[in-house]
């Protein structure tokens, strides 16, 4: 068991990541199967474990992803099925010779945009996981999945002021950590209980 858990580890840190960050508040940290503060343990087919898909954990270590996978980053709610799971193994559906994907867990929930702008603790421990993720070799961050909004829609001021503060965000996020071209991917939802 050790020498398994060994060479994992060895080809884990060998070989190239094609790195994508998950951030946000609560859908993208995962909510699927949670009922009642409990996670029911079901993994849907899209979302079970694959070995050329890693996260970096609470730890800042590569491991095996397997879902939850923001549990021990967003550790004041309980977590379940995120979107990070199927995105990547849809990628590595699609993309047979892509080699390792690795997941950058850091959404949080129930939070607004402002406490994502710059010097944030969000913002500090987005950067910091980020920069981490490449720190170890072989690492090529290629995409943030950004999935937030649902708490700036309660107010109009917040709704109001919303493009302005992201776009601050998404310049200050890819200014520091050094990509300006970093494509982020944005998940656009529309609820009916919201009033913005």
């Amino acid at each position: 068991m050790i020498m398994a858990l060994s060479y994992f580890t060895a080809v884990a840190n060998s070989q190239v990541k094609n790195i994508f960050i998950l951030a946000g508040q609560s859908n993208m940290s995962g909510l699927g199967g949670v009922v009642k503060n409990r996670w029911d343990g079901i993994v849907p087919p899209e979302c079970s474990p694959n070995p050329a898909i890693l996260k970096l954990d609470g730890n800042l270590q590569w491991v095996e992803a397997t879902e939850p996978l923001h549990a021990d980053i967003d550790v004041n709610v309980t977590c379940g099925i995120g979107p990070g799971m199927p995105f990547a193994n849809s990628l590595l559906n699609k993309t047979s010779c892509l080699g390792i994907v690795g997941l950058v867990p850091c959404a949080m929930a129930g939070n607004k945009i402002s406490e994502w702008q710059k010097g944030t603790f969000l913002y500090n421990q987005l950067v910091m996981r980020s920069k981490a993720s490449i720190v170890q070799e072989y690492g090529v961050t290629r995409a943030m999945l950004w999935y937030q909004g649902e708490s700036d829609t309660m107010s109009q001021s917040d709704a109001n002021s919303y493009k302005e503060k992201m776009q601050q965000f998404f310049t200050d996020l890819r200014n520091d950590v050094g990509i300006p071209e970093l494509l982020i991917i944005q998940v656009n939802f529309n609820l009916a209980i919201s009033p913005f």
